[in-house]
């Protein structure tokens, strides 16, 4: 359903890779609603109001810049302009290979380009809403790290917003879908930039806070306390770096190579709209002429060279991979395939038909849904705020960096290990003494550590970002305070010295899954640090 904002209440944006939804919770219905931003949504007919998720800057000084489907009205995303900037989330915490342009004496990021496009997005939020923001629920991909979640909190504090939530997206797709309790749920969450893939139990729960929104520590009291309280219960996740972005280059790769078309952003835009013609179509054409260089394009495609094209790039061999993935730890969790009760194709990838056709390979077609599949994401993150309550585990570890004298390198020594849930009960606690005479203070990086081997490289090919899995013999790590100022934990008072433990580390993950650290100096039994976040650190 569809309304524009008239009245106070809780929102949530999907902020994806190719488009973002915004929804509010309407109370008198009792159900989320999706927001129309008419500058920024794109009008099409029996399509939700998605927002492209688009910027081209204008003025890098002054922050001016069109977003959305302001950007595709002017025809912007058709030329190869430095200031055009698409699947800029992908970018966003990650080290980024190639040119970064520089504008307006500004050099640029894609965090900044996120931000800049986040913070429109918001501020016409609140204009057209009429008052403030009261809370605010954001979704992030599985295999996100802690610096895109925190990247994402900080926008959402420097907008003056009371309460913030972050849910992982396939967890809010399984509550808007809006399916009965007691159900076993398999999400399919394949965007533009992503594929997570979810099991998750809904039943109900006899907990007296069933449903609460997290800020700093403080309760937001849900506005629809009278609800039956619910729970949300993950069993397993696993996710990739892989999504219809991904597919849109392998496109323009092709064309490339058969009929010898440049590589850009014109003709990245008509790749991606064969893709979504042939979604429902088995032959699609796209035609276009270029007044500028009086070239014209004319692509055409049918579903059996598309399959083609998507085996040659292992494309079902890497889903082939997620799905025994996930279906490894649900049998570790008790859970076999034919316990699932149903399966939810989420994003705007799943209409692909060779993609159905995959989750058909495992599962009968009467117990997949894909009837919401562009905004169940947003829908269902309201739930959050509306007296559901989530049970989720660490998807990766969290550890410390030390020596390895035998190898002559850096190692990481694992603290908290992935599939513990949280909030964690009890902390987990390490001391440490000084290493030299008057030591004045105590550094450590901790870092987060990724389950697996496979790197992701971002980097740029022309005007096009493009990211590749590379193997590595070492399991991915991205540290979260290696910066000046940010490794010291304990500064030492009186001066620290060789042999005995000085201080205690206590290590615990709250419910948004940030890791927290009190730090005691066990000489003077001062707290130097009492539950600091370690990636806020400066």
């Amino acid at each position: 359903m569809v309304n524009n904002v008239t009245s106070l209440n809780s929102y949530a944006i999907d902020f994806g890779t190719s488009n973002t939804v915004i929804t509010r919770w309407n109370a008198s219905k009792a159900q989320a609603v999706v927001v129309r931003i008419p500058d920024f949504c794109q009008q099409i007919a029996n399509v939700p109001p998605l927002i492209p998720s688009l910027v081209y800057l204008q003025n890098a000084s002054t922050e001016q810049a069109l977003i959305g489907q302001q950007v595709r009205d002017l025809g912007l995303d058709l030329a190869n302009d430095p200031r055009f900037f698409r699947g800029f989330k992908r970018g966003i915490g990650t080290d980024i290979q190639g040119f970064l342009p520089k504008l307006d004496g500004k050099t640029l990021s894609f965090e900044y380009i996120g931000k800049l496009y986040l913070q429109k997005l918001i501020t016409q939020l609140k204009e057209q809403a009429k008052d403030s923001i009261k809370s605010l629920v954001v979704t992030v991909p599985v295999d996100s790290f802690e610096v895109y979640r925190l990247w994402l909190t900080d926008i959402c504090l420097s907008l003056d917003i009371e309460q913030i939530r972050i849910i992982d997206e396939p967890t809010a797709a399984a509550l808007g879908y809006s399916v009965e309790n007691q159900k076993l749920l398999l999400v399919v969450d394949f965007g533009g930039g992503t594929i997570d893939l979810s099991l998750i139990q809904l039943e109900e729960t006899t907990a007296s806070n069933p449903g609460f929104i997290l800020k700093w520590g403080e309760r937001l009291l849900g506005e629809n306390t009278a609800q039956k309280p619910k729970l949300a219960k993950v069993i397993a996740k696993v996710g990739q770096n892989l999504g219809g972005a991904d597919i849109d280059n392998w496109l323009v790769d092709y064309f490339a190579e058969k009929q010898n078309l440049p590589k850009s952003s014109l003709t990245t835009r008509l790749a991606e709209r064969l893709k979504i013609k042939l979604s429902s179509q088995n032959e699609a054409a796209e035609a276009y002429f270029d007044d500028e260089n009086l070239q014209s394009y004319d692509l055409s495609l049918n579903q059996e060279t598309f399959t083609e094209m998507l085996s040659s790039h292992e494309f079902f061999s890497q889903l082939d991979e997620l799905m025994n993935k996930i279906l490894q730890q649900a049998r570790r969790n008790g859970v076999e395939i034919t316990n699932i009760d149903n399966i939810l194709l989420v994003g705007g990838s799943v209409q692909i038909p060779q993609v159905q056709a995959w989750v058909k390979n495992y599962f009968p077609v009467t117990k997949i849904i894909c009837d919401r599949p562009l905004t169940a994401v947003a829908e269902g993150a309201l739930q959050v705020a509306q007296g559901i309550e989530i049970k989720d585990f660490l998807y990766h570890s969290y550890g410390i960096r030390y020596w390895n004298s035998r190898e002559k390198r850096h190692s990481w020594h694992p603290l908290i290990k992935s599939g513990q849930p949280y909030p964690m009960a009890q902390s987990v606690s390490i001391t440490l003494g000084a290493s030299v005479a008057n030591q004045p203070c105590i550094e450590l990086i901790i870092g987060e550590l990724s389950n697996e081997t496979v790197a992701t490289e971002v980097y740029f090919d022309g005007d096009r970002l493009i990211t590749r899995n590379l193997e590595s013999d070492l399991a991915q790590v991205k540290p979260l305070n290696d910066s000046d100022g940010s490794r010291t934990l304990a500064v030492l008072d009186p001066l620290g010295n060789p042999g005995s433990d000085r201080i205690e580390l206590r290590f615990q993950v709250d419910d948004r899954c940030f890791l927290r650290v009190t730090v005691e100096d066990l000489l003077t039994e001062a707290i130097l640090l009492d539950s600091q976040i370690i990636a806020q650190l400066k």
